[in-house]
């Protein structure tokens, strides 16, 4: 069990930003001494109150479906899936580094692709169709509102006309937004995809990641980073809607109107306790230890209201039901958040206590990326797909998978299972999820950025 004592430099005192000044629903700094957490017993909640599907789907193995002139490595051999009993998967369509995706008002689906510039119309039938844009600046995050198609680029968001197949006309939403070729960031950019969703009374939502793991400066940044930013109806300046958000790729305003948002957590969370971990002995806090950094901490997929702090990078979501202890069970619903032990020991910065419990969580490093809300086939029905791609550093890894999380009344329920069998037990891969999308004839779309396809997952006929 490796560990690494953290020697942090940084003043305990730091300007604040008038960006955060203006949220005055975001929680007053604590007034306690500084120190490892509280110790208490059975931190999570229960998730009595969150909806759940009829019955969790019984997954079976099947093998993908590979039509002819799709068979390029790495689908070249076959490969297992796990989905609902009775459904299916095959390969719509082949992109290379396939990232987001909506569907046109038409019925053709549209495949963001950063690496290219472009973005890419698929027919219904799985052709695909020449780049309805290109040229731009690493085009992520895709949304629709009637007949204008938002991309969120590195560096800005414009509205298009879409008709007949073309996107055309495009207006900016907003401009200057930080990617590597920000001035000050010098090209130190680790998160710069940008993701957006617009509401049902037309305001704009952008996910603006951090710059690194624990970035501190975002906060200050003008406008922030780690945030994601509104932009009201009919136009003006963005401002934040949510902060504390390290890297909210996932982004979708559900049927009720509420904007939610998936978020990949830090790496190397030191440990937050004033007590042993496991074997070791004496006090583990301030230790990154490997066991306890591949369990930790649970990823967000978390409401966000007008000034939420989700708490990066001082809070981090714990859903240990045993805090501090060695492989406690978790409860990934109704999760609190304690203090990062580098940055926030004893809530020098920010009362980690006073935020909101974090409504769902995935497991660490699951790596969640695509959001999106649907009505799917029985036993599902409505709620929230997210394109979980796995971790990139945890031991053992985190598996990729298509993640369904069920949502009734405007509460979510625990994750479930869509798609999995990514993974092979060697922790070897075939396939990476990045997006999953409800189409109009009832099967769910995937987006593999990794394998370089789009997967069609059919309900029983």
């Amino acid at each position: 069990m490796r560990t690494t004592r953290y020697r942090s430099s940084r003043t305990t005192h730091r300007r604040v930003s008038p960006w955060l000044a203006a949220l005055t629903t975001l929680p007053l700094l604590a007034a306690c001494q500084i120190g490892p957490n509280p110790i208490t017993s059975a931190v999570s909640g229960s998730g009595d109150d969150a909806p759940t599907a009829a019955a969790p789907a019984e997954l079976a193995p099947v093998q993908l479906q590979v039509p002819p002139g799709l068979d390029a490595a790495p689908l070249d051999e076959p490969r297992e899936a796990l989905v609902p009993q009775g459904w299916t998967l095959s390969v719509f369509t082949r992109i290379e580094n396939a990232r987001m995706a909506v569907w046109t008002p038409d019925g053709d689906l549209l495949v963001s692709v950063p690496d290219d510039g472009a973005v890419y119309r698929v027919a219904p039938d799985g052709t695909r169709e020449a780049p309805i844009v290109e040229g731009l600046s690493q085009p992520h995050g895709l949304a629709f509102a009637g007949d204008d198609l938002y991309i969120a680029q590195s560096n800005r968001v414009d509205a298009w006309t879409y008709a007949d197949g073309r996107a055309t006309d495009p207006r900016p939403v907003v401009e200057n937004l930080p990617d590597a070729n920000s001035p000050d960031l010098r090209g130190a950019y680790g998160h710069e995809l940008k993701s957006v969703a617009v509401g049902d009374d037309g305001a704009v939502y952008i996910s603006i990641g951090s710059t690194g793991n624990i970035s501190v400066e975002d906060l200050d940044a003008d406008p922030p980073r780690a945030s994601i930013l509104r932009v009201p109806p009919g136009g003006g300046p963005a401002e934040p809607f949510a902060v504390g958000v390290r890297n909210g790729t996932g982004l979708s305003v559900a049927p009720d109107g509420e904007v939610w948002t998936a978020v990949n957590g830090r790496d190397n969370v030191p440990y937050p306790y004033d007590r042993p971990y496991g074997d070791g002995s004496g006090s583990s806090f301030g230790d990154v230890i490997d066991d306890y950094v591949t369990a930790h901490p649970a990823e967000q997929l978390a409401r966000l209201t007008p000034g939420r702090n989700l708490g990066w990078p001082y809070c981090n979501p714990d859903a240990d039901t045993d805090p501090g202890v060695a492989g406690s069970p978790q409860d990934f619903t109704d999760v609190p958040m304690v203090a990062d032990a580098e940055l926030n020991p004893g809530g020098r910065e920010l009362d980690c206590a006073s935020l909101p419990r974090i409504e769902q969580t995935f497991p660490a490093h699951s790596a969640p990326l695509g959001l999106a809300f649907g009505d799917l086939p029985a036993p599902f029905g409505e709620g929230a797909l997210a394109g979980v791609h796995g971790s990139w550093n945890a031991e053992p890894p985190t598996a990729p998978e298509v993640a369904f999380f069920p949502y009734r009344d405007g509460e979510m329920g625990p994750q479930q299972t869509l798609v999995g069998g990514f993974q092979y037990p060697t922790g070897a891969r075939w396939g990476r999820p990045v997006a999953a999308v409800a189409g109009p004839d009832g099967a769910v779309y995937i987006t593999d950025d990794d394998a370089g396809a789009v997967y069609r997952l059919s309900p029983p006929a």
